[in-house]
């Protein structure tokens, strides 16, 4: 019943649609209907500016962390396997809220706080953060697409996890966090098929588009 009641409040927890609260409280829009149309710290960025955008992100981050740090000890399931069921629970409501007819962000955010939030708990996990991280950052230094970047560090996440070794419980969430990413970014994925994606712009660059779309 507890781990089941915290499956539930984790939802809840990623559920809360930070970006269009942020659009709502800031301009009086809705989020979904400007710029990318998504519900995620990237288009809050691309909306409403940098401060917004950096807040958002810091929320959804939170929210992950909270939901696989918090929630299980205040339950006292404080074991891998419920973890990992909240932590997918609260991608989950992140990416399908229930406050806005189960359309939500990309989950990139959220999974970031749910791996920060293991790595808290369950040290071991600390070098697949690392190299998750890493991935990400070298991707997008080499590339300029935020969304490749979130797309190759999914689907390193769970290779890394097998690399160390990881108890079955978290392996499996790290192949389900990498095929909700990739299922996510679909529309990202065609566009860099077809060369129409958009890249951060570097100063370095002479030429730049707005960002990719992810969290």
């Amino acid at each position: 019943m507890m781990i089941a009641l915290g499956m539930i409040i984790s939802y809840l927890i990623g559920s809360i649609p930070t970006a269009y609260i942020f659009g709502k409280l800031l301009k009086g829009i809705d989020i979904r209907q400007h710029g990318s149309g998504n519900v995620g710290a990237t288009n809050v960025f691309r909306v409403l500016g940098k401060g917004p955008g950096i807040l958002v992100l810091i929320l959804d981050i939170l929210k992950g962390v909270v939901a696989v740090s918090v929630v299980p000890d205040l339950l006292g399931t404080p074991d891998i396997l419920p973890r990992v069921l909240m932590a997918l629970t609260v991608v989950c409501g992140h990416n399908w809220t229930c406050f806005l007819q189960f359309k939500g962000g990309k989950g990139i955010a959220t999974t970031l706080g749910v791996l920060i939030g293991l790595t808290i708990k369950i040290a071991v996990i600390r070098p697949v953060l690392l190299g998750t991280v890493l991935t990400w950052v070298v991707c997008f230094l080499l590339t300029g697409f935020v969304s490749l970047s979130s797309i190759v560090a999914a689907t390193a996440l769970p290779i890394y996890m097998v690399l160390t070794s990881q108890p079955l419980q978290i392996v499996v969430l790290g192949i389900i966090f990498c095929i909700f990413v990739v299922f996510r970014h679909k529309s990202n994925i065609k566009r860099l098929l077809s060369g129409q994606e958009s890249k951060v712009p570097f100063p370095f660059r002479k030429k730049a588009k707005e960002p990719a779309e992810t969290l």
